[in-house]
């Protein structure tokens, strides 16, 4: 789906060709305007918001809804946008399927018509920026114990508590927040920029997604008008949908960045000359880009399996985790295998492998551990439910 050296099953045949369209279109994108400063942005942890228009002018954004002007494209499509953008870096993935997955498909899905009217088309636009608050401090993989609240007055709602591992958090002008309300229920609501009480930090200081902004939000006495509560949230159900969506996007970005390693890894060791040959020529070095590949190959096959499913209404939780859960972690072993290969190479930004290595450590976390998501699979296969606790939120991991 990619290259001649990482289409090893001929999974180009299973696409459409307004799919593989898409899909170049980004490509190009990705090859012109963000690689040659990838590793600037990486190393001076910033995100590009100049691009933010670009990404919006080729519908990036909102890129699945047919209304308010979105192209209306189906799963596969938008995947095939997640593997490309993150062959880039994950910190774009993110912004682009944070925006999508986690901003937009809240208010669109729970959200009344004016709340639609006033935010999708400026999300979409790339004129207002949103994140996604759920995860805390104290509740990542069990996000049911959290301790934001969110208290009934006459006006709507004061808001109290604090979110953490935020991507957009910073320069985001509305957050989807969930808050637990007086009667225990988990509820989203739309906390804009500028409400007394509502801030935002950025987290500094990370070795993975550098160019993604991640931030911890607060909440002091916000008041929150009723016409910002998401109607149609139905306690923490709401929210592990909107991460279902996420963790779609995730499963294709992994494909991305294990493509981009391997390639890598592959043309150095055909051209580095050791022992009078290439090192390509060793069996261990062989051994390790067979593997990669390999693991590459099966994890395009789960990707374009599972789009299929989502796309015919068919597709489960445990289907999207199994694909996240995998496909993250096998990602993470071709970024060190690649980085390996590379030798003194490999832990300089020159090459891609490294950052990509640090950004997948994050990938195999968030949006769910793997051992969170290994529960949820094995209690649907078994009938046993393996949690320490009976939490009803067990598939939810935590969100950056």
């Amino acid at each position: 789906m990619n290259g001649p050296h990482t289409d090893y099953y001929f999974c180009e045949e299973l696409l459409s060709p307004d799919e593989k369209q898409i899909r170049d279109e980004v490509r190009t994108w990705i090859d012109s305007r963000y690689l040659p400063k990838a590793a600037d942005y990486f190393e001076q942890g910033i995100f590009p918001v100049e691009l933010i228009p670009e990404m919006a002018q080729m519908g990036l954004l909102g890129f699945k809804l047919n209304e308010y002007g979105g192209r209306g494209k189906n799963n596969v499509s938008f995947g095939l946008v997640c593997q490309e953008l993150e062959r880039g870096d994950s910190g774009l993935r993110s912004f682009v399927s944070g925006v999508n997955s986690l901003v937009i498909y809240p208010i669109y899905a729970f959200g009344t018509d004016m709340q639609k009217q006033r935010w999708i088309p400026e999300l979409m636009a790339g004129k207002k920026i949103g994140c996604f608050g759920l995860t805390e401090p104290e509740a990542g993989s069990d996000p049911q114990s959290m301790r934001t609240t969110a208290v009934k007055n006459r006006g709507g709602y004061v808001l109290n508590g604090r979110k953490m591992w935020i991507t957009n958090g910073s320069i985001a002008d509305v957050a989807v927040v969930w808050a637990k309300t007086q009667d225990g229920q988990i509820r989203g609501f739309l906390v804009e920029k500028g409400m007394p009480g509502f801030s935002a930090r950025l987290i500094e200081h990370k070795f993975s997604l550098r160019a993604s902004v991640t931030s911890v939000l607060n909440f002091d006495n916000v008041e929150v008008p009723e016409g910002n509560l998401l109607p149609g949230t139905e306690g923490l159900k709401s929210a592990l949908i909107c991460l279902n969506e996420a963790r779609y996007g995730i499963a294709w970005g992994s494909v991305g960045a294990a493509i981009a390693c391997y390639e890598t890894a592959l043309n150095h060791a055909k051209s580095r000359i050791q022992f009078q040959a290439p090192i390509a020529s060793f069996q261990l070095v062989q051994r390790k880009l067979v593997r990669m590949l390999t693991e590459i190959t099966k994890a395009q096959l789960l990707c374009i399996r599972l789009g299929r499913l989502v796309d015919e209404g068919r597709a489960r939780h445990t289907q999207i985790s199994m694909a996240k859960m995998s496909n993250a972690h096998e990602a993470l072993k071709i970024a060190r295998s690649a980085r390996d290969i590379l030798g003194a190479r490999g832990i300089t930004l020159g090459y891609p492998p490294i950052r990509h290595m640090l950004n997948l450590e994050t990938l195999n976390t968030y949006d769910g551990t793997e051992d969170i998501h290994i529960l949820a699979i094995g209690r649907d296969i078994t009938g046993i439910n393996a949690f320490s606790c009976e939490p009803t939120s067990a598939q939810a991991g935590s969100r950056k």
